[in-house]
Formats: C-alpha cells, structure tokens, sequence
C-alpha cells in the first residue's frame, strides 16, 4: 500500500462528512491505520472513544482541529493523538480550497462505545456483530 496512492476503499463513510478512507493494515485485532481524504467543505464528525486512543498525523494541507480545547489549525507533518474518554474529543474540518490528507491510527477494543456530543448519540460495537446507536436525552432541570 502506498498513502499517496488515489485509491480508496468503497466502505460506509464513517467520518459523517464525506472523507475518503483506504485501511493501510487488515481489521486485525489491536490496530488500526488508515489514510484518509477530506476534500474542501468536508468534515469528520466531532466525537470520543472510550477504549481507543488515537494517533493523527497529517500528510498534506491545512484541516482544523477541534478538541474540548477549542480549533486550531493543522498542517503537514503535525501529530497529535487523543487518548480515551472526553479529553481526546476530537474532529476536523477542511476549510481550504485544497485536500487534506492524513494517516488515523489507533488501538482497536471491542467493545467500543463511542461518543458523538454534537449529535447527541453514543455509539456501542463489538467485533462479535454488536452495533447499537442511542439517542442521549438532555438533562431536564
């Protein structure tokens, strides 16, 4: 495989905002890779992992960072990786007239719940066929 390459797998879009995605590693059992395209106007979805940490790094363009510490802007060669639970909330967004291209890599858990505080869902899946989205109801006073 080559991460330069403009191939890209013709799997479910799971960024919510239309990324295209090429899994560098087989589904194996603890990590994850993947290279990933976000055209200009694209996004991946604002969320955290509660078992999984991940990795960021970006090959090319300018995608802005979201994480419970506010945006920033992103550019070639920055790394930065978001630990489980709340803290390592993240999402990008591509603002640019250019693509941009990153690697996600990640340890793999299942289960896997994940958060999504934009949507107000939590997400929960296992490797065994688990896939279950709930609708969070806001707290009333």
């Amino acid at each position: 495989m080559n991460i330069w390459a403009d191939e890209w797998d013709d799997d479910e879009d799971w960024s919510g905002g239309g990324a295209k995605s090429r899994r560098l590693v087989p589904r194996g059992p603890f990590l994850g890779v993947s290279v990933y395209e976000l055209d200009p106007g694209k996004w991946v979805i604002y969320h955290a992992h509660h078992g999984s940490e991940e990795l960021l790094l970006v090959l090319r363009g300018q995608p802005t960072l979201r994480t419970p510490d506010g945006e920033r802007k992103l550019g070639p060669g920055d790394v930065v990786s978001f630990p489980p639970g709340p803290e390592g909330a993240h999402g990008l967004r591509n603002d640019t007239d250019e693509a941009v291209r990153y690697v996600m890599a990640g340890t793999r858990v299942s289960p896997e719940v994940v958060d999504y505080p934009d949507l107000k869902q939590v997400t929960a899946q296992s490797k065994h066929g688990l896939f279950l989205i709930h609708d969070v109801e806001e707290e009333k006073a």
